[in-house]
Formats: C-alpha cells, sequence, structure tokens
C-alpha cells in the first residue's frame, strides 16, 4: 500500500476537517472549487489514487466524486476522469484565517544600523555561481591523501539524483511543444515568462501545494538564487532594512541579501523548530524568509501554532514571508504540508524550483507574489534581463501538463523512500547510538553526533573519500554552536552509487 501511495495517479493537496471521512472529502473539495484555488476543467485523481493517498477505502472517494458530480461540482465522462465543472466564475478566495492567539502588535522603532551599499546584480551572479562547498578536512597523521584526489562517494545535500532525470520523456516534451510553440515564442517575450507554464503552473500549485495563484501573478526565474535577489533588490528599495533568517540554512541564500543591502538577523531556535516571537529579530524585520514545509537543513515542519503566529505576524507589520518549498513534492508520510501561503497569499511570497524535482541544471523556479508586488519584481526582472529559455519552459508546460511531471515525482518519490529506509535500518544496525532525523520529508537525513565530534567525524569522512557536510556549515555566525551531526544527502548518487556511499558513511561513524 504504501509503495502504491508513492507512485501512482497525480497529487492533490486536501485539508480534511472532521470524523466523518465522505463528508469532511466532499466539504474539503467544495471548498477548493468554490475558493478558486482548483479551477474549472482541473483533472482531479482517479478514486483509487486519492484512495490510496488519503488512506481511506475507494469506495468512499468514489461515492464523493459521484455525489458531487450529481451536485454540478465536477464532471466525470469515460476516457477523461473525473474534472472540476465548469461554474459560474468564483468569488476572490478570502485568505484562511490562521487559528492562534493573536497578540496586541507593538510597534517598535527600527533598529539603527549602518546603511549598506547594495551589490550590483552582476556581481551577486558572479558570487552566487561560486557556491561554497566543503572544505578540505586534514587527514589522519601519516595518511595523507593526494591533494588531487576528488572524493570518490558524495552526500552533500542540495542535488537530487541527477541521472534518475527522465530524458525520454522529457524529449518527447520538448518536441511536441517546439511542434506547437508559435514563432513569437522566440523573441523576447513577457519577463514573468511563458504564458503556457504560467498557466499550468498556477494548476498544479493548487493542486499539489494548496497555492492560491492565478497565472498573472507568477513570475518565472532562472533558479531560487535569481527569485531571492530580485525580491531582495524590491525590498531594499521599499526601505526594508532586515530580512530575517532562520538560525540554520544556506549562507549563500542571508549573503545574497545581505549583498542588497539587507541585514541578516537570526531567528531562534528550539526543540519545535524556527521560534517566530514578534519580540524579537521579527520586531525590526521587514520580511523573514523561511523553509516551513520542510527545515533546511535539520528537518522538520513549522507548527501549526508557528505557521499561524508567522503569518498574523506578517499581517501586524505590514511584512512579507519568503516561503522557500524548495523540495515540497517529497514527503513520505500520508498528507504533505501545504504551502504557508495558502494562509494570506497577499503576505507569503512563495519560491519553488523544478532543481530538486527534476534537476537543476534546467534552470527554472517560479515565485507566486503578492498582487502589490509584481510590478516591481517584474521591473527588476527586465532590468537584470535573466530568464530561462522560451523553449525550456515550453517544454516544462508540456511536461506538466501531459501527467510526465506527476508520474516522475511520484517515482522519485518511492526511490527516495526506499533509499531513506535503507540508511535508517543500516545506522540502527552499525551505529545505534546514532539518532536519525528530518527524515519525514525530503532528500536528506540529519545524524545527530556526540557534541564536539563533528569535526573528528568529517575528518574521518574525507579519509573514507567520502563527501558529506556537519550541521554547522549551515549554522549562522551568531548562532551558538549547540548541535553536531552529518547532513547526509540520500538522494544526491545514483542507484549504482548509493550502495557505496552507504558503506563509506557507516565507516564514518563513531
Amino acid at each position: 500500500m504504501a509503495d502504491e501511495w508513492a507512485t501512482f495517479g497525480a497529487d492533490l493537496h486536501l485539508e480534511l476537517r472532521g470524523p466523518r471521512l465522505r463528508a469532511g472529502l466532499m466539504d474539503a473539495l467544495r471548498e477548493a472549487v468554490r475558493s478558486g484555488r482548483l479551477a474549472a476543467g482541473t483533472r482531479l485523481p482517479s478514486s483509487r489514487s486519492l484512495a490510496v493517498d488519503l488512506g481511506m477505502a475507494r469506495n468512499t472517494v468514489a461515492d464523493a466524486y459521484a455525489e458531487l458530480v450529481a451536485e454540478g461540482w465536477l464532471t466525470a465522462r469515460q476516457g477523461s476522469g473525473t474534472r472540476v465543472a465548469r461554474r459560474a466564475e468564483p468569488r476572490r478566495a478570502e485568505p484562511r484565517r490562521a487559528e492562534s492567539r493573536r497578540t496586541e502588535s507593538r510597534r517598535t522603532e527600527p533598529r539603527r544600523t549602518e546603511a549598506r551599499r547594495p551589490e550590483s546584480s552582476r556581481a551577486a551572479l558572479r558570487r552566487a555561481e561560486h557556491r561554497p562547498g566543503v572544505v578540505p578536512a586534514p587527514s589522519p597523521p601519516g595518511r595523507a591523501l593526494p591533494r588531487s584526489s576528488a572524493p570518490a562517494h558524495n552526500l552533500k545535500a542540495g542535488t537530487p539524483d541527477l541521472a534518475s532525470f527522465p530524458r525520454a520523456e522529457w524529449l518527447k516534451a520538448y518536441r511536441r511543444a517546439l511542434t506547437a510553440a508559435p514563432n513569437e515564442a522566440f523573441g523576447y517575450g513577457d519577463p514573468r515568462g511563458r504564458t503556457e507554464l504560467r498557466t499550468v503552473l498556477a494548476e498544479y500549485l493548487a493542486r499539489a501545494r494548496g497555492v492560491y495563484v492565478r497565472p498573472e501573478r507568477i513570475v518565472v526565474c532562472a533558479g531560487f538564487v535569481h527569485g531571492l535577489m530580485l525580491v531582495g533588490q524590491v525590498l531594499r528599495s521599499r526601505g526594508v532594512r532586515d530580512v530575517a533568517v532562520e538560525s540554520y540554512g544556506l549562507g549563500l541564500h542571508a549573503d545574497l541579501l545581505t549583498g542588497a543591502g539587507l541585514g541578516t538577523p537570526a531567528l531562534p531556535f528550539d526543540e519545535r523548530g524556527t521560534r517566530v516571537d514578534d519580540s524579537g529579530p521579527l520586531a525590526s524585520a521587514g520580511a523573514v524568509l523561511m523553509t516551513a514545509a520542510h527545515q533546511f537543513p535539520l528537518g522538520g515542519a513549522l507548527p501549526p501554532d508557528r505557521r499561524a503566529a508567522v503569518v498574523d505576524w506578517a499581517r501586524a507589520s505590514g511584512g512579507l514571508v519568503l516561503e522557500d518549498d524548495y523540495d515540497g513534492e517529497f514527503r513520505y508520510d500520508r498528507q504533505r504540508v501545504g504551502a504557508l501561503q495558502g494562509l494570506d497569499p497577499e503576505r507569503v511570497v512563495y519560491l519553488g524550483t523544478a532543481s530538486k524535482s527534476l534537476a537543476p541544471g534546467l534552470r527554472l523556479a517560479w515565485m507566486v507574489l503578492p498582487e502589490s508586488l509584481v510590478g516591481e519584481v517584474v521591473a527588476a526582472k527586465g532590468a537584470v534581463d535573466w530568464v530561462s529559455g522560451a523553449p525550456d519552459q515550453l517544454a516544462f508546460a508540456e511536461f506538466l501538463a501531459s501527467g510526465a511531471y506527476d508520474r516522475h515525482v511520484r517515482a522519485m518519490r518511492l526511490r527516495y523512500r526506499r533509499r531513506r529506509d535503507q540508511l535508517v535500518a543500516a545506522v540502527a544496525e552499525h551505529a545505534p547510538e546514532t539518532r536519525v532525523s528530518g527524515i519525514a520529508a525530503g532528500l536528506h537525513a540529519v545524524l545527530a553526533l556526540p557534541p564536539g565530534t563533528e569535526q573528528d567525524v568529517l575528518r574521518a569522512a574525507a579519509w573514507n573519500g567520502l563527501a558529506v557536510q556537519g550541521v554547522n556549515q549551515f549554522r549562522r555566525p551568531t548562532v551558538p554552536a549547540t548541535l553536531d551531526g552529518l547532513v547526509v544527502g540520500y538522494g544526491t548518487p545514483s542507484d549504482s552509487a548509493w550502495p557505496g556511499a552507504l558503506d563509506a558513511l557507516l565507516r564514518t561513524l563513531p
């Protein structure tokens, strides 16, 4: 059953409430259609696929579909599947109110900091292209490795299994897209990106990630870094001084914001994840950058009360939440965590990418922007003049529309979950004292180490020809060092390289 859930059908994000399964499913579908999140004509998963995803009987889903067809919410035709019926234009969705204890907002004077000179976009690009890697660790005495030798095994987080890129299906999509492409598609085009891609992205993000979106509010960009640079420039031009960041994360992202002239105070972190108290760094920040669905690198989703609290802060202060949904497709329990953007589309900037689900070399990413931000971001993008190529955008649009993307994601979800299970089992057998965390989602796991041993273990990894990263490589400089561990990217190796990489890891652990 678990394997079926990972591979069969298309993804559909629903939030079921109440004890009655059929009534809860029908209410969730009605609300998704009524609010406009599921647009007319959207094809729904088969009853079998949705039943496996939600952990309920197939007849329950089939009966719910049949009743919604009778009510006019859905249509069902032989060979066409079940689709959202074409009805009167739905009302504009009111943002889902965060259920939280709202405290009286206190306005404080912005912290006086020395003004930073914004870095040019091209200079930031040159620096961004040189991503920091693992600093080579010294070898044990008497057993020095040649300087030119590259690691035999790679478990660094942040890259998918590139050998599994769906070349044949992508080529088919590329051919179909080029055949149907109008001549004007090969011109300079709309800086927001091809309308074909933005249209199918809107449908997919609403269906699979719970995002409230219209095509005109999507801006296609050349990777997450590109999108973050554009948003950073716009925030600085608006007079924002600080963008709060998580205690642990990619230093590159904070550096890009700093290069735009923004401060990056670190939010505190505890056993439940990132703390979003409005009396801390958020008090003076104009925005916050978060990996809410799966914190990078420590794992775990932002708890519901803190999701609600950070959106409440944005509403009360006029700030923005920058949501980095870098691997939202890869969650291995029954229901994926929906995008934070669904709580308030006017206060959350949603940033997604194909770098983890397909390959970073495609340079395809997207932003779903609040209406008030679209014009400024488009203007900044036009000035920088970066864009993913129109043929690649059209191919990705075809890949999405044909269902090939859903099939690929589900197949990879099963493959990565099997690797995760193998990792957990092997560590439990060879190093039972080592706790493995952050495994509910994503392409990496965190292996806890005894205090003060992280650097020794990294040196042992280098001796074993293993490229892997320590938790403290992702710690912000102002955050005290309280954790030791390894961030293991089990999604990085190919299938053939995975067994050897796992063996090297086991030899490394204390």
